[in-house]
C-alpha cells in the first residue's frame, strides 16, 4: 500500500502508473495475442470473427468496471483519510455485490451471444466463429472480472505493482497455449478463447492467494463478510454512473462494428487491427487517468486539494503531449502496423485510414479523459456520464452514420474526433465551475491530515 498524499504530485502519480502501464500493456498484449495468431494462421475471417465478438465483452465488462471504480474511488478516500473500519465495510460490501454480477452477466452473456451478434449485422461467414469464441470467453469471465475488482481496490490503496506480476505471466502463458491450441492443435478460434480463458484463471487465483496472504484487510472470509448497505449506496451512487458511462461507450463501439461490418470482412478486419494497436497506444493514458483517480481520491480524503489540482494539470500536459506523438507515429507508420496483423491490401488500406484519421486527435480525447479521471476520484460521476452520453450518442454515432454514407468507410473514422471535441470541451467546462469538488464520501478534515510513514496499522481494523 502506498500513500500518495506525499511529495512531488507528478512524480507521485508517475511512479504510481508505471507498474499499471506495464500491467495494462502485457493485458493487450495476451489480447493482441489471440488476433495476431489467429490473423496470421485463421485468416481475416476468423480475424474478423475474434473482432466481432469484443465490443460484446467490452460491455460486459463495463458494468463491472464501474462497480469497480466505485469501490476504488471510496477506499482511495477512506485510506487518504484513514478511516480504515470504512474501508473494510467497503472491501465486505464489493466482494458480495462482485459475486451477484459475476453470475448474472456469465448466464446473460453466454444465452445471448448469437442474438448480440446478429444485431451487430455480423456478416454470416464470420457468425459461427463469432459465437464460439464469445461463448467460451464469457463462461470465463468470472475469472476476469474478479482480477479486475482485485485491481480496482489495490489501486484504491496506492499499490500497481501486485496485479502487474500476474499479468506479465499470464501474458506469457497466453501467448504460448495460443500457439500451441491454433497452429499445432488446430482447435482455431476456439483455441485462442481457451487460452485466454485459462491465463485469466490464472491471474484470478493467483491473485486471490496473494490477498488472501499478505493484503489484510482486503482479505476475503466467508463467516465474517458484512454487506453494508450505506456503502452499497455510495458505490452504486459513483459506480453505476460510471458504469453507465462505460456502457455507452461499449454500445457505441458496437452500433459503430454494425456500420463497419456493412462494408464487409476486409473493413471489419482492418478495423480489429487498428483497434488493437489503438488500445496499446492509448495504454500509457489508460494508466494515467487510473493512476490520477486514486491520487485524486486520496488527496481529498486527506484534504488536500492543492495538490489534486497540481497533479491534474501536470498529468494532462505531459499526457497531451505523448498523444500528439503517438499520433504522428500513426500518421507515418499506420500501414506497417496494420501489416502485423494480416496484410491483405484492403485489411492494411481500412486500419491504416483509423489510424491517420484518429490518431492526430488522440491529444483532444486526452483532455478528456483526465478530466473525467480528476472528477471521477471527488466521487463526481452524474455530470460526466451525461456529457458521456451526448458524446456518443448526439456525435459519434450518428456522424459515423451519415458520414459513411456521403464518403464511405473512411467517414466512420472521422466521427471519432467529432465527438472527442465536444467531451473534451464540455468536461474543462464542468472541471472549471468546481462543481464536482463537492461529491466526496470521506469525512474530509478541516486541515489536512498529516502523512502516516507506515501501511495500515494492525489494531486499526478487524483484518479478519
Amino acid at each position: 500500500m502506498k500513500d500518495l498524499t506525499t511529495g512531488n504530485e507528478f512524480k507521485t502519480i508517475l511512479f504510481f502508473a508505471i507498474p499499471m502501464l506495464i500491467g495494462n500493456l502485457f493485458q493487450q498484449f495476451y489480447n493482441m495475442a489471440d488476433s495476431i495468431i489467429v490473423g496470421n494462421f485463421l485468416g481475416k475471417t476468423a480475424l474478423g470473427a475474434v473482432g466481432a465478438s469484443f465490443p460484446v465483452v467490452f460491455l460486459l465488462l463495463s458494468f463491472v468496471t464501474g462497480i469497480g471504480n466505485g469501490a476504488s474511488v471510496l477506499v482511495s478516500q477512506f485510506f487518504g483519510a484513514k478511516q480504515f473500519h470504512k474501508l473494510r465495510e467497503t472491501v465486505d460490501t464489493f466482494y458480495i455485490l462482485l459475486a451477484i454480477v459475476c453470475v448474472a452477466v456469465t448466464a446473460g452473456g453466454v444465452l445471448g451471444a448469437e442474438w448480440v451478434l446478429r444485431l451487430m449485422n455480423t456478416p454470416p461467414e464470420m457468425l459461427p466463429e463469432a459465437k464460439s469464441y464469445m461463448i467460451i470467453f464469457i463462461s470465463g469471465i468470472v475469472f476476469l472480472f474478479g482480477f479486475n475488482g482485485f485491481t480496482s481496490l489495490l489501486n484504491g490503496l496506492g499499490d500497481s505493482k501486485t496485479p502487474l506480476y500476474f499479468l506479465s505471466i499470464a501474458t506469457v502463458m497466453n501467448i504460448l497455449l495460443d500457439l500451441l491450441f491454433v497452429p499445432v492443435l488446430k482447435m482455431g478460434v476456439d483455441g485462442a478463447a481457451y487460452a485466454t480463458v485459462i491465463s485469466e484463471a490464472f491471474t484470478f487465483f493467483g491473485g486471490l492467494i496473494f490477498l488472501q496472504r499478505k493484503h489484510p484487510i482486503l482479505k476475503i472470509n466467508p463467516r465474517r463478510i458484512k454487506f453494508s448497505c450505506e456503502i452499497f449506496a455510495k458505490i452504486v451512487r459513483i459506480g453505476f454512473p460510471t458504469g453507465i458511462q462505460q456502457m455507452l461507450i461499449a454500445l457505441s463501439v458496437m452500433s459503430i462494428s454494425g456500420v463497419v461490418m456493412s462494408f464487409g470482412t476486409d473493413c471489419q478486419a482492418g478495423f480489429t487491427s487498428a483497434g488493437k494497436i489503438d488500445a496499446v497506444a492509448f495504454m500509457p493514458i489508460i494508466s494515467f487517468s487510473i493512476a490520477l483517480s486514486s491520487f485524486t481520491g486520496q488527496n481529498i480524503g486527506a484534504g488536500r486539494w492543492d495538490r489534486v489540482e497540481r497533479g491534474y494539470r501536470a498529468t494532462l500536459l505531459f499526457s497531451a503531449g505523448f498523444t500528439m506523438l503517438i499520433g504522428a507515429v500513426f500518421v507515418l507508420f499506420g500501414r506497417g502496423l496494420v501489416g502485423i496483423f494480416n496484410s491483405e491490401p484492403q485489411v492494411v488500406y481500412h486500419g491504416a485510414q483509423m489510424l491517420k484519421t484518429a490518431g492526430p486527435f488522440y491529444w483532444v480525447v486526452t483532455v478528456m479523459l483526465m478530466t473525467n479521471s480528476v472528477t471521477r476520484g471527488a466521487g463526481a460521476t452524474i455530470v460526466p456520464m451525461f456529457i458521456s452520453l451526448a458524446t456518443l450518442w448526439l456525435f459519434r454515432v450518428p456522424f459515423a452514420i451519415w458520414l459513411s454514407s456521403l464518403i464511405g468507410a473512411d467517414g466512420i473514422w472521422w466521427a471519432f474526433p467529432l465527438g472527442w471535441s465536444f467531451g473534451a470541451v464540455a468536461m474543462l467546462v464542468y472541471y472549471l465551475t468546481g462543481l464536482w469538488k463537492k461529491k466526496p464520501f470521506a469525512a474530509i478534515p478541516e486541515f489536512p491530515i498529516p502523512p502516516y510513514p507506515g501501511s495500515v496499522p494492525e489494531n486499526s481494523v478487524d483484518m479478519d
